[in-house]
């Protein structure tokens, strides 16, 4: 299977599990493109004039985001996206990606209704091909 989505985006800031991530993609041919960014913030100042040129091809399919990080965390950047994902039609799979194991962190990301589901780090490479998988089922 070649390339089963088009765009990736990894929202992490820590680079030793953003470069396996990347590696695995690449290797397995799991994504044709892929962004990163190192906080919240980074991402929505991408996504934001995206959003004003309605430009929706230039948006990820799947969001891998991280919970805690600098500058603006994964919850601030829930919190802003929820306001602005109204813009725009296209799907996007959101994966909150963390290393906590607090169940509290879990039911709050789940409260996300476009949350599609809570990750532990690190991710099983079987778990992160069925991920890609369903994406284009």
């Amino acid at each position: 299977m070649d390339h089963p989505i088009n765009l990736a985006c990894i929202i992490d800031d820590d680079k030793i599990y953003v470069n396996l991530v990347k590696k695995i993609i690449e290797i397995k041919k799991l994504s044709q493109n892929l962004i990163i960014f190192k906080n919240g913030k980074e991402a929505l100042d991408y996504f934001k004039p995206i959003l004003e040129n309605l430009t929706e091809d230039r948006l990820p399919d799947i969001i891998f985001l991280d919970l805690n990080m600098p500058v603006m965390d994964g919850w601030e950047f829930l919190s802003e996206f929820i306001k602005i994902k109204n813009n725009f039609n296209k799907k996007i799979t959101l994966y909150v990606v963390s290393s906590s194991i607090d169940p509290r962190d879990l039911e709050r990301a789940k409260s996300f209704n476009m949350v599609t589901d809570y990750l532990i780090k690190p991710i099983e490479l079987k778990k992160f091909e069925k991920i890609f998988e369903r994406e284009v089922a």
